[in-house]
């Protein structure tokens, strides 16, 4: 799958922009605070309805505008598909697939998959366990409509439960009818534990390998999937957390409290690791997954780049480089001097400015000074 083009009208700074990509490597060029990253945001968006900012659809749409639109061309195997995406500052968002509304956001999903690389997902080894949450839904809710679905309604429950426990200290009988929504996170939450066993089992068949090369073969790389229970205990837990959670008026047990912890040996490399074994380690995570998208989906998925390469080392930036292969690559850049002085492919490069993006061929040069 690739993407042919995409049009913007009011979305963050743009009034409206329209853009036609090579199915190749194609680059964003420009001083910062352009708005490079919100045309690799909008991809994002159009592919999966949801920005990797985090951000809400009113917080996306022009600042003095009342609805943004994105409108995307895919193409595979020949043939086009056409997504609409109307986002609304005070309604839900509007999808139509080659003109035919879809009744659920999530319906879109797996159309057109993407993989997001950017500076920030460097830290994902050494930050919370929130942001390795986020990475593995991100990506399992693109793979998986089943795991999207248990996700949603498992969030759900947790805050229809939150909220119980904030009403229990005015209403503390209440507390009789805590047992439904407990049946409901286990059932839910078991599926979620089961597929998140199985997503850290899959990258671990591939990661090994690529951070093995990523190494230069000194370091082997080993993703442990750290549930907060077992399914087993899943409903134990609850009755065990239950006068705990009514004192802090919060759900302390289930999957929303998971993590991923990455072996080197037998080094804990989110607490003992170096900073450039944490780097290596988010940059064979984000290979791992283009890769997983490949063997799971047999097709390509595009891949954003926002501006990361100039976080990494020269031998890093050549390995990520070398690695796009057949990909349909989209990146963002304040310059374009390490793609000249390594030679690499471009086929499309274009120069983000004054809220517009303007095609410079496909030879990239270095700027003069």
């Amino acid at each position: 799958m690739i993407i042919k083009s995409i049009e913007l009208a009011d979305y963050r700074n743009y009034d409206f922009l329209s853009l036609q990509f090579d199915r190749g490597t194609n680059i964003l060029y420009g001083d910062n605070a352009q708005g490079k990253t919100n045309i690799l945001e909008a991809i994002y968006v159009a592919a999966t309805t949801k920005s990797h900012r985090g951000s809400k659809d009113r917080e996306i749409i022009h600042f003095d505008r009342e609805e943004a639109h994105i409108r995307t061309y895919l193409e595979k195997d020949g043939i086009e598909t056409k997504v609409d995406m109307h986002l609304r500052r005070n309604k839900s968002k509007g999808i139509a697939i080659d003109g035919q509304k879809i009744k659920k956001a999530a319906d879109l999903l797996g159309l057109c998959n993407v993989v997001f690389f950017s500076p920030e997902d460097l830290g994902i080894i050494k930050n919370g366990p929130s942001e390795r949450r986020r990475f593995v839904d991100m990506e399992l809710c693109q793979l998986d409509g089943f795991y999207l679905y248990n996700l949603n309604h498992y969030n759900k429950i947790v805050n229809q439960r939150n909220k119980l426990l904030k009403d229990m200290f005015l209403n503390p009988q209440l507390k009789d009818t805590l047992h439904i929504w407990d049946m409901q996170l286990v059932s839910y939450g078991s599926k979620i534990i089961e597929r998140r066993r199985l997503f850290a089992q899959q990258l671990n068949d591939i990661i090994y390998e690529i951070h093995k090369k990523l190494s230069g073969g000194k370091e082997e790389l080993l993703i442990r999937y750290e549930p907060d229970t077992e399914i087993e205990g899943f409903e134990n837990k609850l009755h065990f957390c239950q006068d705990r959670d009514i004192k802090a008026k919060m759900t302390s047990a289930g999957p929303h409290r998971d993590d991923f912890s990455f072996l080197i040996g037998n080094v804990d490399i989110r607490k003992f690791g170096s900073q450039g074994q944490q780097r290596t380690a988010a940059l064979s995570l984000k290979l791992s997954e283009i890769e997983l998208v490949k063997k799971l989906t047999k097709d390509t998925p595009v891949l954003l780049l926002d501006d990361v390469l100039s976080e990494l080392d020269s031998s890093r930036q050549n390995y990520l480089l070398n690695s796009i292969g057949d990909i349909q690559t989209i990146i963002t850049c304040t310059g374009l001097e390490e793609f000249v002085n390594n030679r690499f492919e471009i086929n499309r490069v274009f120069k983000v400015c004054d809220r517009k993006a303007s095609c410079m061929g496909n030879e990239p040069q270095a700027e003069q000074e």
